[in-house]
């Protein structure tokens, strides 16, 4: 895997302000809040933490599908934000999104050619190759080539799910944010998806941001890990290095959570106390400090800087 960057965001911010009734003020949702990381070409990046924490809607925000409140989005060393209509039109073929509800992604009216044929269609692809390259993609998605002219609702989850990749995959794009891509799905279909998501990125040679709240399978596939709590980024490393040795207390407190393989091992489980707070009345400092077990008098007061503490692992943590 290089470390040539691909994509990378700075400062990124992503603010709604929302209505509490007819007599109260407008307040407002810092979802995203001043987040910065990079994504290595080639590699996949796991974004994890629970849910509302603002995850789904960076990746959202890194497709341009919502315009950012504040920051920078850079794709090959360009600004996505600056980008006009027509720009991000010409330029969409490059990076595409894998949607958690493959139902709600597909139009029930299109037959699986028509859906897959469309963006091929959108930029002028010849008839003939838009024929060839959705034989291919229904092929490589392992779905058998005479169910091309069903629809939607005559497939199941997981084979919804495939012809959502196959879509993606089109225009053979060169950055893909899959978005939950199997937590809609049956256990028993989740890891035949997660292997072909992987055998996909092999032959097509892109790269994943790949955002979950399962962090087993975010360990399975990914090569390095962020980890998001109320908007902001609270570690990142490499997939092996944050499993097993997380700084964050955090992360220390979402790995305590996951499952040993060997029984006869024990893993000491860290209870997190309290709720999440609202995005709307985020705490002062660091976010977490309310339901931190080492936090002091300056993590309710400073907001703690996202830095790298040894080669390529960031940590947003004053005790760190």
């Amino acid at each position: 895997m290089t470390t040539e960057e691909i994509v990378r965001v700075e400062g990124l911010k992503k603010y709604f302000n929302i209505s509490n009734g007819l007599f109260r003020k407008k307040s407002t949702v810092k979802a995203v809040d001043d987040i910065s990381f990079s994504v290595h070409k080639g590699e996949t990046l796991g974004i994890v933490g629970e849910s509302g924490c603002g995850k789904s809607t960076t990746g959202r925000l890194l497709m341009r599908l919502l315009d950012a409140t504040d920051g920078s989005i850079y794709f090959e060393g360009e600004n996505i934000l600056d980008w006009d209509k027509k720009e991000l039109k010409k330029r969409r073929r490059d990076f595409q999104m894998i949607f958690q509800d493959p139902f709600a992604s597909l139009n029930p009216r299109m037959t699986v050619m028509d859906v897959i044929e469309e963006p091929l269609t959108t930029v002028g692809m010849p008839k003939k190759e838009r024929k060839e390259r959705v034989h291919k993609l229904l092929k490589d998605v392992g779905i058998p080539e005479s169910y091309k002219d069903r629809y939607p609702h005559e497939f199941s989850g997981g084979q919804r799910q495939r012809i959502g990749i196959a879509r993606a995959l089109a225009l053979k794009p060169k950055f893909i944010v899959a978005d939950e891509p199997v937590a809609a799905l049956d256990v028993s279909i989740q890891a035949q998806v997660i292997n072909l998501l992987m055998d996909l990125q092999e032959e097509y040679n892109f790269t994943y941001l790949f955002i979950a709240h399962d962090l087993s399978v975010v360990q399975y596939i990914s090569d390095r890990v962020g980890v998001m709590y109320l908007g902001q980024m609270m570690e990142l490393a490499e997939s092996d290095e944050i499993y097993d040795k997380p700084l964050h207390p955090y992360t220390k407190a979402l790995m305590s959570a996951i499952p040993v393989p060997d029984i006869h091992v024990q893993r000491e489980r860290i209870p997190l106390e309290g709720e999440v707070p609202s995005p709307d009345n985020p705490p002062t400092g660091c976010r977490f400090h309310t339901r931190c077990p080492i936090a002091t008098e300056q993590c309710k007061r400073e907001v703690p800087e996202f830095r790298e503490i040894k080669n390529g692992h960031y940590v947003a943590c004053h005790e760190v």
